[in-house]
């Protein structure tokens, strides 16, 4: 979920095929959840295997990432580690939304409800251990390097931005640059005509960036400002004040000059408040990371998806022929800090 800033920042809209050449750090968790939200059946349902096992997650994985890979981008995914203590009151927040939305399922499927029963089926998403494994495991078949943080995944993959050990993140989340991501990717992994179900109408998704600094630069803040405003509404680590969203907050910020001051007019107490603002500005992170891209394999491809999983052989078949051409174009476009 993260920090709702979408009214401050800066978005562009763009093609993915404008920064073809660029590597990017993946928020692994945050796409994964929209692979598991967005691939489904007709009916809400995940795809699965034979055996009732889940595989939106796996063909999100195969599928997009070597849409990305055809675009020229180099993606390497970013895993979360163990959740800052900061972190639980969101995260029970969240498993009470799931047990909500499984109870009203259940209420949906007793009327017969179709359309409220596809809706809730799309929200009730769990990334377990084993979906993690794997994730991690089809990545490693295809050739493609990840990383395991040591906590927040977004955090480490904004860090390889900030460092430029990355030129970008892919995301959906905001949070990305209050931990210091130069540029987000949003929409990379999923754009084009979307039904938004509540409403049953679509929209038009298409991808877009964002620069933090031409943000930074438009709000006239720092990214240490931008943080404290951030807090102000409420992140992942805290709950904001009341009424206070992202214009607000600005506002507030601008008025009073800092957040202790903006606490003390409005007689609020954000406990934890030192501790949330190092966990942005300094998250804690790896930064021994070997990001090499090695030969797709593509017997182990099969196996794992077509043998295990049950997926389309020759559809499996025709995404390695397109993995192995990425590969192919690296090589020979002397791309070896790559491949």
């Amino acid at each position: 979920m993260g920090v709702d800033i979408s009214d401050l920042v800066i978005k562009h809209e763009t093609r993915i095929s404008d920064f073809s050449g660029y590597l990017v750090s993946v928020d692994a968790f945050n796409i994964i959840y929209q692979f598991l939200s967005s691939i489904r059946q007709s009916d809400g349902s995940p795809l699965t295997d034979l055996e009732g096992n889940v595989t939106s997650h796996l063909s999100g994985i195969f599928y997009k990432t070597i849409s990305l890979m055809a675009e020229g981008i180099k993606p390497v995914f970013v895993f979360d580690g163990k959740p800052s203590p900061l972190k639980q009151r969101t995260i029970a927040e969240r498993r009470l939304i799931k047990e909500k939305a499984k109870l009203n399922l259940e209420e949906a499927i007793e009327k017969g409800d179709a359309e409220r029963i596809a809706r809730l089926k799309r929200t009730i998403n769990y990334v377990t251990p084993e979906i993690v494994e794997d994730c991690k495991k089809l990545l490693g078949f295809m050739g493609l390097p990840y990383v395991q943080a040591i906590s927040e995944g977004e955090a480490q993959a904004s860090s390889m931005s900030a460092t430029g050990m990355v030129q970008g993140v892919i995301s959906q989340d905001y949070d990305c640059l209050l931990f210091g991501a130069r540029r987000i990717f949003r929409n990379f992994t999923l754009y084009g005509r979307r039904r938004i179900s509540s409403r049953n109408v679509y929209i038009s998704v298409n991808p877009e960036y964002i620069d933090l600094n031409e943000t930074l630069s438009s709000l006239g803040v720092s990214r240490e400002k931008l943080i404290d405003i951030a807090i102000l509404i409420g992140t992942d680590f805290n709950e904001g004040l009341q009424r206070v969203g992202a214009k607000t907050a600005i506002s507030l910020m601008k008025k009073y000059g800092t957040l202790e001051n903006v606490l003390n007019a409005k007689n609020e107490f954000i406990s934890n408040l030192e501790e949330i603002r190092e966990l942005f500005r300094n998250p804690p992170t790896v930064s021994d990371i070997e990001m090499k891209f090695m030969e797709p394999n593509k017997e182990e491809i099969l196996k794992f998806l077509c043998e295990t999983h049950n997926f389309s052989e020759d559809r499996i078949t025709k995404g390695i022929e397109e993995l192995q051409r990425q590969f192919s174009k690296g090589r020979q476009g002397n791309l070896d800090t790559f491949f």
